[in-house]
Formats: C-alpha cells, sequence, structure tokens
C-alpha cells in the first residue's frame, strides 16, 4: 500500500527572515547547510526560495520535488531525496511514539516533541535527516552539490516542516494518515491483550466521595525519615570485561536510592529524562574526570558541548538543557516587553549606548558577552560569551532585568 502523503503545494515564503521558525525546521536547514562547504551556492538558493521561484511542491516517500526558476525561460526540475526508514525501522519508531500519550498528542497539535526524536535516535532510527542523507538533484548543468536550484527547494520546504511535522514522516516513507492508523491499530491490540475480567470501574464522582469519607477519618502519613547514607557493599565484584568497577555501581545505587526517596517526596523533576539528559544530569553531580571522560565518550558528544550542558543543568535542571540546545519562536509581545524593560535598565547601568540583539528567543548584548534566553517556562536564562561560545551564567529569572545583572558585573571587570 503507498503512503498518505500530503499533495502539491505551493511553499511560503518569508521575506528576509528565517525559513525555519520551529527548531524541527531548523534541524532540516542545518542538515542542508551542513551537507556542503558551497556558502555561495547555499546563499543563491535563499534568494531564489525568497524570491519565490521555487514552484509547487510534491511531497513523496524519500523525496520532495519542485520546479524551479533559474536564469533561463523554461524551469529546472529539482529534487531532493531522503532515505526512508525500513518496516523494522518503521516498528520501532511507532513503538516510541505510542510509549508516550504526549507525543502524539504533541504531533496532533503540530510540535515535534524533542524527546520523541531523542528516543528515536537512540534506537537506532533517524527522524530528523543528518546532513549525508540528504541527496539533491537537479536538471540544471551547475555541477553544485547542491545547486542553487536544489537549494532553494530545500529552504522552501522548511516552512512547511514547521507547520505540519508529518511531513517529516511522509519524507521518510510513511504518511500522516497511515501513522495514525497504525498508531490506532496498536492501541486496539494493547486493549485486546488486557486482562478482561477486570472489574468494572466506578463512576468518578462516587469514587471520590468514598476517598474523601475515608480521608477524612484517616490519620495523615508520617513525614518520610531524610534517605541514610548508602553504606552497603555488592555481594560480589562486577563481571570482568564490563569497564565497571564496584565503586561504579555503588555510586549508581546510591543515585537510584536517592532519586527515589525524591520521588516519595513528589518530586517527579527528573523522572523523565532520556539517555542524553540523564547523562548530563550524572556529569552535574561531580562523579570526578573518569566518570565524566566516559559519559563524554559514551553519549558522542562533543566535550566543550557536554560541559556547557552540565552547566546548564546544575542552574536550572531539565528546562536548562532545553534551553541551551532548542531556540524556538517565543510570543513576540514577551521578547518586545522585555527588550524596552532592559533598554529602560541600560541607560541606567552604563553612559554608552549599548547595541541589543533579538533573535528568536534571544536577546544578545554582542559589545558586552551577554544573551539572554526565554525558556519554555516563560523565564530569563543569562549566557555569558567565553571564545566564542555562549555559556550558561546564572540561575534563570522571572525578570529579564534581574537576569541581566546577575551576570553584569561578571562581563564588565
Amino acid at each position: 500500500m503507498s503512503p498518505s502523503v500530503p499533495g502539491p503545494r505551493r511553499a511560503p515564503t518569508r521575506g528576509r527572515r528565517a525559513f525555519a521558525a520551529t527548531w524541527w525546521g531548523q534541524a532540516w536547514v542545518t542538515a542542508l547547510e551542513d551537507s556542503t562547504l558551497d556558502s555561495a551556492r547555499l546563499s543563491r538558493g535563499r534568494t531564489y526560495a525568497r524570491q519565490g521561484m521555487v514552484g509547487p511542491v510534491t511531497i513523496a516517500p524519500g523525496q520532495v520535488k519542485a520546479a524551479v526558476q533559474g536564469s533561463r525561460p523554461r524551469p529546472y526540475r529539482s529534487a531532493v531525496h531522503l532515505p526512508v526508514l525500513t518496516d523494522a525501522q518503521w516498528d520501532t519508531l511507532l513503538d516510541t511514539v505510542a510509549a508516550r500519550a504526549g507525543h502524539l498528542a504533541a504531533l496532533l497539535d503540530g510540535e515535534m516533541p524533542a524527546e520523541l526524536v531523542d528516543d528515536a535516535r537512540h534506537a537506532g532510527v533517524p527522524l530528523l535527516p543528518q546532513p549525508t542523507e540528504l541527496d539533491p538533484e537537479c536538471s540544471c548543468p551547475d555541477w553544485g552539490y547542491p545547486c542553487k536550484h536544489a537549494a532553494a527547494l530545500c529552504y522552501a520546504i522548511a516552512a512547511t516542516i514547521d507547520a505540519d511535522p508529518f511531513v517529516v514522516f511522509a519524507l521518510r516513507g510513511r504518511g500522516r494518515e497511515e501513522v495514525l492508523g497504525q498508531l490506532r491499530a496498536r492501541r486496539t491490540a494493547s486493549q485486546a491483550t488486557s486482562t478482561p475480567s477486570a472489574p468494572a470501574g466506578l463512576p468518578a464522582a462516587g469514587a471520590y466521595a468514598a476517598w474523601t469519607a475515608r480521608a477524612e477519618h484517616t490519620p495523615p502519613l508520617p513525614e518520610l525519615p531524610e534517605p541514610a547514607p548508602h553504606t552497603a557493599a555488592l555481594p560480589a565484584a562486577p563481571p570482568p570485561g564490563t569497564g565497571l568497577s564496584t565503586a561504579d555501581l555503588e555510586r549508581l545505587m546510591a543515585d537510584t536510592a536517592t532519586r527515589a526517596a525524591r520521588l516519595l517526596t513528589g518530586d517527579t523533576t527528573n523522572l523523565h529524562l532520556t539517555q542524553h539528559q540523564d547523562a548530563v544530569r550524572i556529569a552535574a553531580s561531580n562523579p570526578g574526570p573518569q566518570w565524566f571522560h566516559h559519559l563524554i565518550q559514551n553519549t558522542g558528544a562533543k566535550p566543550n558541548a557536554f560541559a556547557r550542558l552540565t552547566r546548564a543543568w546544575r542552574h536550572d535542571g531539565p528546562t536548562g538543557i532545553t534551553v541551551a540546545e532548542h531556540p524556538h519562536a517565543p510570543d513576540p509581545t514577551a521578547m518586545t516587553t522585555a527588550r524596552t524593560a532592559l533598554t529602560e535598565a541600560l541607560t541606567e547601568m552604563t553612559t554608552a549606548p549599548v547595541a541589543l540583539r533579538a533573535w528568536r528567543n534571544r536577546l544578545t548584548l554582542p559589545d558586552h558577552g551577554i544573551q539572554l534566553r526565554l525558556g519554555p517556562d516563560t523565564r530569563w536564562y543569562p549566557y555569558t560569551q567565553d571564545d566564542g561560545e555562549w555559556w550558561p551564567a546564572a540561575p534563570a529569572d522571572p525578570d529579564p532585568v534581574t537576569a541581566l545583572t546577575s551576570v553584569w558585573q561578571q562581563t564588565e571587570r
């Protein structure tokens, strides 16, 4: 059965703004730009896309096609190919989507959950494209890879991916309706295998009333004691060749006990972490240089990038990692209000004029090496620049001016 995919559509143009407004749309653009060192052809491709020279786009399994008008009267036939997933990879991806109800809810709401992409990648399924996977094709005589016409097509389709993350699924081989149908089939099969003799439930109002009546006559639970230090020793050494020492396993046991104690108190902050986030969490607990090295090696992260995420966790936990890794398009009103407040504060903090640049959820003071990032929790995360890279510098704050002043003195010394 052929996948159900969107039909031809006119690719939107975006003037001089960025072609992608979401992090997954930007991932598509990044894959294109990282696939070549020919910046001149990319620049021409951006110009062509902005000028509306990309015709109606056809999305099909493994490819996106369109006619792109060049310098000649007759447009060129351009396409970009992307490997489709195997049946086994699709089974893994659909299981990953079905594992959390929030994944499907986010997709239906037009969002691509970062956790879904991370979980799929760790399971060996590349949902978003890698630079080596994009394969451009064009009928023009240009030998560029990609040529400016295929590059224009890639830029033009980014806005479509922004608006509908199911386009990525279609490019990987299965369209929206087929994916939803297979997810429904999984849910039906799961319900059919559940215990048939389960007792009938009670109406919610009646169950709540009964619970309330019991609770009024039930003494409150005692306060939980502080978790005792882990002193138990392992009965045997780890098997040879695992790379683990007894001290390593005892540290993991202590970490597990501490997290379990927090869960009993109702703290679920660190409950749903990806493998990538959990590695950062462990590194942030100062396990020692050897652990830090192994965590970097086993996650495949770059040392500097991993160190920045570790600092982000120490300041703000999982949300700090999200802010560090994923720029997003926030409410324009929030950005305008913050920019006005910062401009007023800066006139009191310095007599010299201060440049303040805005990009997506970031406000940057380039002359002072300071950047404020608006997080999904509406707090402002302060960053400072070191050797051309932005590092988390202090805990987030709901007030952008407070976030600015928390790092102002650091940069003015």
